[in-house]
């Protein structure tokens, strides 16, 4: 029985993705990078290769990971590069995404060989959310204003867009490509590719995947470019859990059942979006499934169960594989979870440990 806590990937429930999304670069053209700020247990890159056309990155050390991993291209981009990274940034990189014009110009001469792109803020998104939205006001996030990106087009061959998050609405997502033709359209022509980021989540239940697909490829044709996009949520959605054990229960007015993981360390973007934790349901014994950090806010969410939790029991925690093991951090001290990996025939595979010494090697 593996330890616990634990990330368990399932490639079972991994490979619907992967289906749709090689269905897609089939259908439309696009290619798919898998977007490492999600998504970046390199234990299954090789799995997901056989689908995807490579990674995109946010920093030195992910597309160096990338670079090293995973089969395919390799681009990088970064909000601020430094100048003690750039050259190795190009080393590791098929293609380099600027996030203004000033950093294009800062480092002109050490790229100029280099397969060079500019990322763009259209001024739209879907994001419910402030903190994560690209278009917000005063973003930083990419240059805006048409006439000044003109004067820099001939020094790039393609534009980065992301201004999609978690959308599964489709007529949304078309609705906001048009907006983006409409204002940039004249310089996107001058390109030969255009990445329209993550965020769209095309391997959602029902999504009209066919109807993307042709409006996918009928703004390649129109413009002459080379389409990408950067599924992160769409490509590893619902394919991992978090297996925790519960080690104490009281009663406070609710029952309540402390596991061996926490929130706070373990899916800490939960807790910053104020968002429960996906369990599977049944029965009518309610519980508040509680971790075991100090926080008092600690709480993985109010689930249902067939019978009264005790000391022992283990419990699954749904889809916890996008930003989850990116974010994971040793708050507190709690025993950083497994990593595991369960093969198409159901064997699994327990792929990486933590103990005290990973935690004592974070630190100084």
């Amino acid at each position: 029985m593996l330890p616990t806590p634990c990330y368990v990937i399932d490639k079972a429930r991994l490979l619907p993705n992967m289906e749709k999304i090689a269905w897609l670069r089939e259908r439309s053209g696009a290619k798919s990078l898998l977007a490492l700020k999600c998504f970046a247990t390199w234990s299954v890159f090789d799995f997901m290769s056989q689908y995807m056309d490579g990674t995109t990155s946010s920093s030195l050390f992910e597309v160096k990971l990338g670079r090293e991993k995973f089969p395919g291209e390799t681009h990088a981009y970064s909000v601020a590069y430094a100048p003690d990274e750039i050259d190795e940034v190009l080393a590791s990189s098929d293609k380099i995404i600027f996030n203004t014009i000033g950093q294009l110009d800062r480092f002109d001469a050490v790229s100029a060989g280099h397969v060079r792109g500019l990322r763009v803020n259209p001024g739209v998104s879907t994001s419910g959310f402030d903190l994560a939205d690209p278009a917000r006001p005063f973003s930083r996030l990419g240059e805006h204003d048409p006439d000044a990106i003109a004067k820099v087009a001939d020094r790039v061959s393609g534009f980065m867009f992301h201004n999609n998050c978690e959308n599964a609405d489709f007529g949304r997502f078309d609705a906001m490509l048009g907006h983006i033709e409409q204002r940039f359209g004249f310089l996107i022509r001058q390109m030969k590719w255009i990445s329209l980021g993550g965020g769209i989540h095309f391997t959602g239940e029902g999504y009209p995947l066919d109807k993307l697909a042709d409006r996918l490829k009928r703004f390649s044709d129109e413009n002459g470019v080379q389409v990408y996009l950067e599924p992160g949520e769409a490509a590893i959605t619902n394919s991992a859990t978090l297996e925790v054990t519960v080690l104490d229960t009281l009663f406070n007015g609710k029952n309540l059942a402390i596991v061996d993981s926490s929130i706070e360390a373990h899916m800490l973007d939960l807790l910053i979006y104020r968002q429960p934790a996906k369990m599977a349901e049944s029965g009518d014994h309610e519980w508040m499934v509680c971790g075991k950090s100090c926080l008092a806010g600690d709480i993985f969410g109010e689930f249902r169960f067939d019978q009264p939790l005790k000391p022992g029991d283990r419990l699954s925690i749904q889809d916890a594989a996008g930003y989850t093991m990116v974010k994971k951090n040793w708050f507190n001290g709690v025993k950083m979870p497994s990593i595991a990996v369960r093969e198409l025939d159901g064997t699994v595979k327990l792929e990486r440990s933590f103990g005290y010494d990973e935690f004592v090697a974070a630190l100084s």
